[in-house]
């Protein structure tokens, strides 16, 4: 029998040990009424669909270059009959695992660098825990109408921004070099090594207070805005942005992912083949990366997001429920 096959059984039994402890310790009735409300599927079939799209996904999140979570929670809240709450708990715990399986490869390898993301993560990840409570108190339609109007700002910013390999940075300011915010890093594709520095750095610590908030509420994980404020505002080199982007995710919503586990909100039926199938689908989605177009994958997601931002924006005012 394979590795992977090994693998793919191992995370299948926990999927099916865990759906059954949760069923029996908490009771059939609490489950039917999470995972079947407004379904006439049977309720065991939901996260063995879960798994088997989470699959997929992480496989879609890999190619496209894009994270678990902001994918999952659009889409899952807006397709999926499970309570937004529930999804937004999931989708940390999503985002977390693949940073948390990531990040200590990439700090081996000198890409992500502590003094670039720890000044943020400080900063990312104490307003995560703001956002995860103001997320939890506020009405669901509240927060899907939100969470619609953010999808599609993040559409936005995926189909227009660019990114630049090495930023041209002629002076640090004064607030990096007083933190030492600078690095070298070696270029395989180059050949050589790299220096580099940030400028705006007050600027750039002003919208993780943002970026943060943002993460928390929505269960999003930040990856998405990570990048381009490391690499287009800050002038970090896009290897260093994109790694150091990675363990900032593992700090940011590890600090979100315990208020909503504190408040209940992190349902087992619901995580468990969550990560399982993120974590399957995305080795899978590694092997394809080679072979793939991402600039297609790109577009497709794209549009998936752009959907399921519209779904959830119309979800969330009521016109489509």
């Amino acid at each position: 029998m394979s590795r992977t096959l090994r693998r793919f059984l191992f995370l299948f039994a926990v999927v099916a040990i865990t759906i059954g402890f949760y069923s029996i310790a908490f009771g059939e009735e609490q489950v039917v009424e999470v995972a079947q409300k407004g379904s006439t599927i049977v309720w065991w079939m939901w996260p063995v669909i879960l798994f088997v799209f989470t699959f997929f996904l992480g496989i879609l999140a890999v190619v496209a270059g894009v994270g678990g979570g902001v994918l999952f929670v659009p889409i899952v809240s807006s397709f999926f009959p499970f309570n937004l709450d529930f999804v937004r708990g999931a989708g940390l715990l999503v985002a977390l695992t693949g940073a948390l399986s990531a990040g200590p490869g990439l700090l081996k390898r000198g890409l992500a660098d502590l003094r670039l993301a720890l000044p943020m993560a400080l900063i990312a990840s104490t307003c995560s825990i703001f956002g995860a409570m103001v997320g939890l108190a506020l009405p669901t339609n509240v927060v899907q109408t939100a969470l619609g109007a953010t999808i599609i700002m993040i559409v936005i910013i995926m189909a227009t921004a660019k990114r630049s390999d090495f930023p041209d940075v002629k002076e640090a300011d004064t607030l990096s070099s007083v933190l030492r915010i600078t690095g070298i890093y070696y270029e395989e594709s180059a050949g050589k090594q790299i220096n580099w520095q940030i400028h705006r750095t007050p600027l750039g610590l002003s919208l993780f207070i943002v970026i943060g908030f943002m993460a928390g509420m929505f269960g999003l994980g930040a990856g998405w805005a990570n990048v381009p404020v490391l690499n287009l505002l800050l002038g970090a080199p896009l290897k260093i942005s994109v790694a150091t982007s990675v363990f900032l995710l593992s700090i940011t919503d590890t600090a979100a992912a315990w208020v909503y586990i504190n408040k209940g909100a992190v349902l087992p039926l619901i995580a468990v083949p969550s990560v399982a199938g993120m974590m399957l689908g995305t080795r899978i989605g590694v092997r394809i990366l080679a072979r793939a177009k991402p600039k297609a994958v790109k577009w497709m997601v794209v549009t998936i997001l752009f959907l399921a931002g519209f779904r959830a924006l119309l979800k969330g005012l009521g016109i489509w429920g």
